[in-house]
């Protein structure tokens, strides 16, 4: 969601702070803004719109001054305008402040500060009230110490707060010192030398350091050119390990791709790799996942599973429910992240929870984790980033080693999303009643993928012009059977993100059932219908939608092309595969098709409208 950026060190602020919001984009946002302070006076620039925007304000009006703050953000309390970008200011114009989250009584705490004679305000947000706040808290605290009435000011004031928080404030009159806090959204410190960073990704700021520390919820952070201090709401001095980031500023370039969707699609075949390295027991035809912090008895008590998500996270997790229940016959429930916390789910003590999120910041499976947990069930995290808040408050759990994904729209972690389901299934399976003969046929079939989908990705060209061929088209339909109907959902949901049609996905054997009364000559259906068990149900499900005059985009494998020849407009055609493996390799042609069509549209692919890779606030 919103980006934060914060600097404090002896170069030009202003150069490093765009340069962080930049790299900050793909988050999502609508207006930025920077405050960087210049001897006692804080000067400010923002705007509506991209930071291009923003970086012609500035060339326009420069700003000089060695520590700074800026921000991206994504409207929640206001209209998107210059006047609610952030930063905000208190009632003095001294305190400064960028926020990530929401204040979620806000109101109640403008209205206090009304009833104390603040009541000029210039912006629709709760981050301005909370500015205010600060800054009468500030005024009123004793002490000679400036640096320690800030932090004891933001304290106070979020001991009032109710909702999430990342933020960074500066003060005019305190020179070369900066506050950070949070809770919810994250916050990460960059240490430097004789300069230190404040962040919300630490891909802002891996150009300038990769020594970095993730903060906890709670933590205040004062930070200063060569040191900082981290303490808890209460004021409890504590420590923090100093973390390596594991990727470099290079890791998080484009190249020569046009857009960062083609360039992580196309490095499926490393990241389907990475995800299962290390993770095969040829020897004994199982899966390898120590992380997971469960010993094989603990594993074997297992009697039922939930998985939980969201978005295409939450598609993942449907296919991991048809792996577990089919490798290792395991009762598996999918659950909502963003329903989970709020109905009580009947669960059983032997119950095993995985919370599956990208980033592992995504503030609804963040709260059905700490829900399960609340509720004593072992919860284990899949995510991609190993310093991420889910990595840390789950009791164990497999990274994907994806790499930064900086595209919006999902592709490359959810194909490690579910090689990880698989091995989960297979490790299950096989404390169970899966035959090593099985296991070894779907490690087989796991390390022949990367391979396979570099064959699939030579079909991008044929894709492309199957794109063209619809580019004028109101909507899209998707249909798939058993593993492969999640994949109609996630081909829907790519279809919506990027090129703004419509696009549902449905159980092919759901179409008489409703769904047939929209197929029409203007609108496709894609079929995901490799040659498998329920190829024939498919063929009768496309002959349906054919006789109707629907054209039909068919997604095959095996024998199915010849099948379906003289049957589908367009077939794409990919290599034969087991169904436990199969969804990871028919999601890449309609990632593709996505991907082609929005460009052919003219999409923003990589920063499609009202859309944030990582959602952070409810």
């Amino acid at each position: 969601m919103c980006g934060i950026v914060g600097y404090v060190g002896r170069s030009e602020a202003a150069p490093i702070l765009l340069d962080g919001l930049r790299r900050l984009e793909y988050r999502g946002y609508d207006s930025a803004g920077v405050a960087i302070v210049d001897g006692d006076h804080i000067g400010t620039r923002k705007c509506a719109g991209r930071i291009a925007s923003l970086a012609k304000l500035m060339s326009e009006k420069p700003l000089s001054g060695s520590y700074g703050i800026g921000h991206t953000r994504w409207a929640t309390h206001g209209k998107v305008t210059d006047e609610n970008a952030h930063p905000h200011f208190d009632a003095s114009g001294k305190i400064a402040l960028i926020h990530n989250g929401v204040i979620e009584n806000y109101q109640a705490l403008k209205d206090q500060l009304a009833v104390d004679g603040d009541d000029q305000f210039t912006s629709e947000t709760d981050t301005e009230v909370l500015a205010h706040l600060i800054g009468n808290i500030y005024r009123q605290l004793d002490g000679k110490d400036s640096k320690a009435r800030l932090v004891n000011a933001v304290r106070a004031a979020l001991k009032q707060v109710i909702g999430t928080y990342g933020i960074a404030v500066l003060h005019s009159d305190i020179p070369d010192f900066m506050v950070g806090a949070r809770r919810g959204s994250p916050l990460v410190l960059g240490v430097g030398k004789d300069e230190n960073f404040l962040a919300s990704d630490v891909g802002a700021i891996v150009a300038y350091t990769r020594d970095a520390v993730y903060l906890n919820d709670f933590d205040v952070v004062a930070v200063e050119r060569d040191k900082f201090e981290i303490s808890s709401l209460a004021g409890e001095i504590g420590d923090r390990q100093v973390s390596k980031v594991e990727f470099t500023a290079e890791d998080i370039k484009k190249g020569d791709y046009p857009h960062y969707m083609l360039k992580e699609i196309f490095e499926q075949p490393a990241t389907v790799r990475d995800a299962m390295r290390g993770r095969l027991s040829l020897e004994e035809c199982t899966a390898k996942l120590g992380g997971l912090n469960m010993t094989p008895a603990q594993l074997r008590e297992v009697g039922r599973v939930v998985l939980t998500g969201c978005g295409t996270a939450l598609h993942a997790a449907m296919v991991g429910e048809y792996l577990i229940e089919q490798l290792a016959n395991v009762p598996t429930e999918v659950e909502y992240a963003s329903e989970f916390r709020h109905r009580n789910t009947p669960m059983t003590p032997d119950t095993l929870v995985f919370a599956i999120s990208q980033s592992g910041e995504t503030a609804d499976t963040l709260g059905a984790l700490r829900e399960s947990r609340r509720k004593g069930y072992r919860t284990l995290g899949i995510c991609n980033n190993v310093a991420s808040t889910i990595a840390r408050e789950s009791d164990g759990g497999v990274y994907m080693h994806a790499g930064p994904e900086i595209g919006v729209a999902a592709t490359k972690s959810f194909t490690s999303q579910l090689v990880i389901l698989t091995l989960i299934g297979l490790l299950l399976g096989r404390m169970r009643s899966l035959s090593t003969a099985e296991g070894s046929r779907i490690i087989e079939a796991l390390e022949a993928l990367p391979k396979q989908i570099e064959e699939v990705l030579k079909l991008s060209d044929e894709i492309k012009a199957i794109a063209k061929k619809y580019a004028d088209v109101n909507g899209v339909l998707f249909f798939g059977r058993q593993f492969n109907f999640p994949i109609a959902l996630e081909g829907a949901l790519k279809m919506k993100e990027i090129t703004y049609l419509f696009a549902e996905g449905h159980p092919s054997a759901e179409l008489k059932h409703g769904i047939i009364a929209l197929v029409r000559p203007d609108l496709p259906s894609v079929f995901i219908a490799p040659d498998d068990g329920v190829f024939s149900k498919n063929v009768n499900n496309i002959e349906q939608v054919k006789a109707r005059k629907g054209p039909i985009i068919a997604l095959t494998s095996g024998n199915g092309a010849k099948k379906l020849k003289g049957i589908a407009n367009d077939i794409i055609e990919i290599p034969d595969v087991p169904d436990c493996v199969s969804p990871i390799l028919t999601v890449i042609p309609l990632q593709l098709l996505a991907y082609h069509l929005a460009v052919e549209l003219g999409r923003d692919v990589d920063k499609p409208r009202n859309l944030a890779k990582s959602v952070t606030v409810e």
